[in-house]
């Protein structure tokens, strides 16, 4: 959140620039960039002077910032933020996010006094499911590495005497978090800067970007043109407006948010300290409270969204105040007003000193937006962060600038994570009045979107409705999680139900499709799997230098592979069919995938890259009757002799043609086979004819993420992601170690004489309990560890879960706990995979 608006401050530098001394310097793909680049950063706000600050310490020093307010007030979020400062989120990323900007805020000097204040926080539950919510939460801190502690009514009032423990059940108390003070953080990050020679220029509008051959040349503005090398858009709510200038979609919408400041409380009368209580959230009103010396702010998301349209926002020149400020609306305020005298009585004898309706910016799904454009190079993107995360991504942003890699995992962060279809208006608009909606929500890991929705289905849609389908969804798509059909197959068996949290988004039909599938035969929607072709002289090639397998293999070998980054952090993991001496079949993990690809592909022509996901369809046919099922219904030989393990071949189920890959997520014997959209259907109507005397069913992703995990099959993005590497993941199997280089090839051959640095590990949980990922692991009392994925696997009679714990705790029958909603589980690291170790089933002939 925010800060003061009362100050508006023109404090000028114009120190001199100078060159960079550093050598050549790698953009987002690796790609020099001149020594002597110079940079323009759009934004004077916290992001804007925290990038700035942190480029001049890596070396830069020919850096302009530039921001159409007055110098350091000018007019965005930053000028008028509460600065609460809560490190806890489900995100990994974000937390870490989080906790460096209160390091580096905590080491700011500034005139006025300390740039961050470390108050702590406290989260309150005032109804039985938001205090099971904060166990959750303490959980997630403990994986994180943030220190918290779990709070009795009595402790919460010690702690903030103000608020009334009789409306309270409990709270989570976390030390470390408190307020930031932006304005004072910005102008200290900038007088940093500026003795390194970056440059400031407030009252400087940005009127365009020069591009010339797909790169930036310069800044043009109302102070002139300014040449450049790169230019960085730290902008916020104006975010979208720059990147129209070099055609690039920022989905991110600016939403009124409402906070008022109260009169003197006569319990603070004496109070001389800006704040002694906690910041403090009350998450079912969806409101917050800080400390104002002898006030309180009170902050609230109650209202129904008000969006804004970034070219709407007036000016700073044209504001009353300032930019980021709407009229504040005060019916929208009275019900939150009333939640928040109930829970902190004093503040009924206050009135309203100041209130305003500040806006900020959400996207689709609520992160923030960190990259370079692929279409423009030198345009970079570090957008939609609030100040709890704004030094974290200014670093990370100035890292991956200078050295290529950005210091951390940035999955989460990365702009071209979306599908196209997210960055259209209308999805940004309702996605981001959702997220507003959902701030303080309870979410549950696996709760889909409401609406838009549906917004891409698969070819078998209609059948998938006609036996009941239960869908969640996932990147647009419609994926069924279970079929409320197969209600009978659970019926008799050991179907063991997982606790209240885990079962919300669960049936005993995930257990039965999960035990009939190894039984007999089962057909599986794997459509929403991104998929890319690739091709042209120069495929083998370009895909030699990205992946650690050997691909050189003739045409119908299927390469189960890893794409790593400069560093030896694991990109992705992908499947690679060569279908033809110059044309290969990718099975990727995302949009993000593309975007890689293509940043290194030769622009010679050589080497061209399709997505293909759209115009494609997959079923998953596996189970011990697979080979039955497929082969009544083609001419052509699935027989083990003729169709080996990871092979492909072009066949014909009946008219259908299909690429047929023979592998399998789920550790039976099966094939993907893939079609075109427009025969789908009838691929699935002549495959369930032809498994009808088999018992075929049709099975979902709940049945689907217990067996890989019986498998011990990684899930990039939840199991491991690029601040790993393949031996500590499981993965050395997929490195073809006398393999000329690859990328990332000399770092992890370093790495693998260091040895490990931590072990993904399988683990069997003694009680049962069902757990979901991202819960903390310990040892003699210690958070060790983290869960990454959690299932119930129903084949082998064991509740699993992946984690990552210290080499030393990785041997084979070592005990742990897992944490999960505030009761300790023991566990045990177990031998994989725990179902067919010797792969019998996959590589069945008959």
């Amino acid at each position: 959140m925010r800060t003061d608006p009362s100050r508006r401050r023109g404090i000028g530098y114009d120190a001199p620039g100078g060159s960079s001394a550093r050598p050549h310097l790698p953009d987002q793909s690796g790609v020099a960039v001149p020594a002597n680049a110079k940079v323009v950063i759009v934004g004077a706000g916290l992001v804007g002077c925290a990038v700035a600050q942190h480029l001049a310490e890596l070396g830069w020093t020919d850096i302009t910032v530039v921001d159409q307010g007055p110098l350091f007030t000018t007019g965005g979020s930053s000028s008028h933020a509460p600065g609460l400062v809560f490190q806890t989120n489900p995100s990994q990323t974000m937390t870490r996010l989080a906790s460096y900007t209160i390091e580096h805020f905590s080491g700011l000097e500034h005139d006025e006094g300390p740039c961050f204040l470390p108050a702590g926080s406290i989260e309150v539950a005032v109804t039985p499911e938001r205090l099971e919510w904060l166990k959750l939460r303490h959980g997630l801190a403990s994986s994180w590495g943030v220190d918290s502690n779990l709070l009795n009514p009595q402790q919460v009032s010690e702690r903030i005497p103000l608020v009334d423990s009789a409306k309270v059940l409990g709270g989570l108390h976390v030390p470390s978090d408190g307020i930031a003070k932006a304005v004072r953080a910005v102008e200290a990050m900038a007088s940093r800067a500026s003795k390194q020679g970056v440059r400031f220029r407030g009252d400087t509008t940005v009127t365009g970007i020069a591009v010339d051959e797909a790169r930036v040349r310069g800044v043009e503005g109302s102070g002139g043109f300014i040449e450049a090398d790169l230019v960085v858009s730290c902008a916020g709510m104006w975010g979208p407006l720059i990147g129209r200038m070099v055609g690039m979609r920022i989905p991110l919408l600016p939403v009124q948010h409402q906070y008022v400041r109260t009169s003197a409380l006569n319990e603070l009368a004496d109070e001389s300290q800006e704040i002694t209580h906690p910041i403090l959230r009350h998450q079912d009103s969806a409101l917050y409270f800080r400390q104002l010396q002898n006030c309180y702010g009170v902050g609230s998301y109650q209202h129904s969204p008000l969006p804004v349209q970034p070219e709407t926002i007036l000016s700073p020149a044209d504001a009353p105040l300032m930019p980021s400020l709407m009229p504040f609306t005060e019916d929208d305020f009275k019900q939150a007003w009333a939640d928040a005298i109930e829970l902190v009585p004093a503040l009924a004898e206050t009135s309203w000193e100041d209130s305003l309706n500040g806006l900020f910016s959400f996207t689709p799904d609520g992160l923030p937006l960190i990259g370079e454009s692929r279409a423009v190079r030198g345009f970079w993107v570090a957008e939609a962060v609030w100040v709890t995360h704004s030094a974290g991504v200014g670093k990370v942003t100035a890292q991956w600038i200078a050295d290529g890699t950005p210091g951390m995992d940035l999955r989460e962060c990365d702009i071209y994570r979306f599908e196209p279809f997210a960055t259209s208006p209308s999805y940004v608009d309702a996605r981001g009045r959702t997220q507003y909606d959902e701030v303080y929500d309870v979410i549950h890991p696996m709760q889909p979107l409401a609406e838009p929705r549906p917004l891409r289905v698969s070819p078998f849609y209609r059948r998938q409705q006609e036996l009941g389908a239960s869908f969640l969804e996932f990147s647009g798509w419609e994926r069924p999680q279970w079929y409320y059909a197969n209600e009978p197959l659970s019926e008799g068996r050991d179907v063991p139900a997982p606790g209240e949290w885990a079962a919300r988004f669960w049936s005993p039909m995930v257990g039965g499709e999960h035990l009939v599938t190894r039984e007999r035969v089962a057909m599986f929607d794997m459509t929403s799997l991104k998929r890319a072709e690739v091709r042209g002289r120069g495929a083998l090639g370009f895909l030699q230098r990205l992946c650690t397998s050997d691909l050189d293999r003739r045409p119908g070998y299927v390469t189960y592979t890893l794409m790593l980054d400069a560093h030896a952090g694991i990109r992705s993991d992908i499947t690679v069919a060569r279908l033809a001496h110059d044309r290969f079949q990718l099975g990727l993990n995302g949009p993000r995938d593309i975007d890689w690809l293509e940043r290194h592909a030769a622009d010679d022509g050589s080497v061209v890259i399709t997505d293909i996901t759209s115009g494609t369809c997959c079923i998953g046919l596996w189970g011990p009757d697979a080979r039955k099922v497929v082969q009544s219904a083609s001419q052509d030989s699935f027989s083990h002799e003729d169709f080996g393990f990871f092979r492909a071949k072009d066949v014909f189920i009946e008219e259908v043609p299909v690429v047929a890959l023979r592998l399998s997520y789920v550790g039976e014997l099966g094939w993907e086979l893939y079609t075109t959209a427009d025969l789908g259907l009838r691929l699935w109507d002549l495959l369930w004819r032809a498994g009808r005397p088999f018992g075929i069913i049709a099975a979902g992703r709940g049945a689907f993420a217990g067996m890989r995990l019986e498998k011990g099959y990684r899930s990039w993005g939840l199991d491991m992601w690029t601040e790993h590497d393949p031996y500590e993941a499981g993965l050395g199997f997929a490195v073809k170690e006398d393999k000329a280089e690859f990328l990332g090839a000399p770092v992890l051959r370093a790495r693998k004489e260091e040895g490990p640095r931590r072990k993904l590990c399988c683990l069997t949980i003694d009680d049962k309990t069902v757990v979901m990922g991202k819960e903390p692991v310990f040892s003699n009392g210690e958070a060790v560890g983290f869960v990454t994925s959690g299932a119930y696997g129903y084949s082998v009679g064991h509740s699993i879960a992946y984690a990552w714990l210290p080499v030393e705790l990785a041997g084979l029958g070592s005990k742990v706990d897992i944490e999960y909603f505030a009761q300790r589980h023991a566990a045990t690291v177990s031998e994989e995979p725990l179902f067919d170790p010797e792969m019998k089933r996959m590589r069945s002939a008959e």
